[in-house]
């Protein structure tokens, strides 16, 4: 499984921040039910891929955390994940 250096996730999303072998992004919705959605949505490409974000949410705000932990590294799964992941926001 590829890893992946900061450089090259940096290039590949630059939407999201490296830190601590990991990629991370912060999204803001209008309301709890917004944000609650959204994670409903990202939970099941979750479990459809087997592979599960480290996240936090409060109230509008949700925080995703992406690393592939068997690897202790940012890999083509993160990668993957973090496509769909931005896919639902931009409409």
């Amino acid at each position: 499984m590829k890893h992946y250096t900061e450089d090259e996730l940096k290039a590949a999303l630059p939407f999201w921040n490296y830190n601590n072998i990991g990629i991370e992004k912060d999204f803001n919705f209008k309301d709890f039910n917004e944000a609650f959605s959204f994670m409903t949505r990202v939970a099941l490409f979750c479990a459809i891929d087997d592979h599960h974000p480290e996240w936090s949410n409060v109230y509008n705000k949700v925080h995703i955390r992406l690393n592939t932990h068997s690897e202790n590294a940012v890999t083509d799964k993160d990668l993957k994940l973090a496509a769909k992941i931005d896919a639902l926001i931009i409409k």
